[in-house]
């Protein structure tokens, strides 16, 4: 049986730029919030959840 792949991974080489992780986390909180703006609530809980997500997986959290 294969390891489970992590489902983001901050030591990949792509994010190795800081631009690239903070994209990563506030492209889907903008996109979450323009969601909930416009009466979305499912989708924008969703994308929100996503930038919280990557956010503590890219910035915040270290190993």
């Amino acid at each position: 049986m294969t390891p489970r792949k992590p489902m983001l991974d901050p030591d990949h080489p792509m994010f190795s730029k800081a631009w690239v992780r903070w994209v990563t986390t506030v492209a889907p909180l903008a996109w979450g919030g323009a969601e909930l703006w416009n009466g979305n609530a499912f989708w924008g809980v969703l994308f929100v959840a996503a930038g919280v997500y990557a956010g503590w997986k890219l910035l915040i959290y270290k190993p």
